[in-house]
């Protein structure tokens, strides 16, 4: 949506008239310049107000902009002397951004970039009584290391009726679904040849760890049929003897496009899972959490279980709490944390689905484990 700054109307009659009066008036409109000092904007990150000293040649002047990002106001542009007061937000992603102001007087214009630099990859902050074991910062290469990373290929409907076919880093024509790129990683949905492809990645699928302090900066994406998650599941499990939900489930976040900006949480077990409607789960409102990056953590311990977003506490469940049957809390071995964004299926597309969205984006700044010293 545009945002416009006028003080008067400046529609012509012709286009090379005058907007008013006789020749002698004012200069003709095709003759007008705009001056404007700096040419240019690079804000950093944090955003700011800036002031552009702006002259024409012409009796009047105005300024907008079409970036959501940037708001513009106008001093004295009644006159051929003026300024432009510039307002620019932060930039919440680790990507830079380029939008732009436009001048305008009669039928002159003059656009001003507005270059921003990206925001600063998060600081690692350790939570007291915990070291750093392992972290991917995405800030190396294009792809994820195969050492670290394995994608998951499976066709749709494998699991929850979900659309989508997993696919190992590219699909079939060679679009990608998993990126390095700018800091972060990146999981796309898409459409292909009359399908739908996406990726679900597992950090350390053969090790994992038990117990820790999980911790991933993300932005998700919106459209409805969208279904992002960051969970964990158990490692080597034996799906005979020990199959889903006896196995155990950590859902650190969840959300679906239908239902934007609403994450939650939930735990998964033998006696408390969504098939009984009796799962532990806890979902609050992040305004922005579409579109705009947000930490999401899990503290996991022998004795209890805790989610947060932005380190405020979303669930918390303990063992004494569920009971301490293998049934009840199966949380006693070895978990590997998993990244994917499905589509539609019985959650995500609980309220339909909308191609148009397509495609979309999952966006990782990144994965760090902590465990106690």
């Amino acid at each position: 949506m545009r945002k416009y700054i006028f003080l008067a109307a400046m529609a012509c009659t012709t286009a090379f008239a005058s907007c008013g009066g006789d020749d002698n008036d004012e200069q003709p409109v095709s003759q007008v310049t705009i001056t404007c000092q700096p040419e240019a904007l690079t804000p950093g990150a944090e955003g700011g107000t800036y002031t552009l000293a702006v002259g024409t040649t012409g009796v009047e002047w105005g300024a907008y902009s079409e970036s959501k990002w940037i708001e513009v106001s106008t001093r004295n542009s009644a006159s051929q002397q003026g300024t432009v007061i510039v307002d620019v937000a932060a930039n919440p992603t680790t990507d830079p951004r380029v939008g732009t102001i436009v001048l305008m007087s009669g039928m002159a214009r003059k656009t001003i970039e507005v270059s921003q630099a990206a925001a600063a990859k998060a600081a690692i902050n350790v939570p007291e009584g915990y070291t750093m074991v392992w972290n991917d910062e995405f800030d190396s290469g294009s792809e994820l290391n195969p050492d670290d990373w394995t994608h998951e290929v499976q066709r749709s409907g494998w699991v929850n009726n979900e659309l989508q076919n997993y696919v190992n880093h590219k699909t079939p024509e060679g679009s990608l679904v998993t990126e390095l790129r700018n800091g972060t990683l990146r999981i796309r949905c898409l459409k292909e040849g009359g399908m739908v492809y996406s990726g679900r990645v597992y950090a350390h699928v053969n090790e994992g760890w038990q117990y820790g302090y999980f911790e991933a900066r993300i932005k998700l994406p919106s459209g409805k049929g969208t279904w992002p998650a960051f969970w964990m599941m158990p490692v080597g499990n034996d799906w005979n003897t020990n199959p889903w939900p006896m196995c155990g489930e950590i859902d650190i976040m969840e959300e679906v496009g239908a239902n934007p900006d609403y994450v939650s949480s939930s735990l998964h077990t033998q006696d408390y899972n969504h098939t009984k409607n009796t799962q532990k789960t806890h979902e609050m409102e992040i305004k922005g959490a579409e579109g705009s990056f947000h930490t999401y953590a899990l503290e996991w311990t022998a004795d209890a279980i805790t989610t947060y977003v932005d380190g405020q506490v979303q669930l918390s469940v303990t063992k004494s709490q569920m009971g301490s049957s293998h049934n009840q809390w199966p949380f006693h071995y070895a978990f590997y944390p998993i990244l994917n964004l499905a589509w539609g299926g019985d959650w995500g597309g609980y309220k339909g689905i909308d191609e148009e969205t397509l495609p979309v984006t999952m966006e990782v700044d990144y994965l760090r484990v902590f465990q106690k010293k």
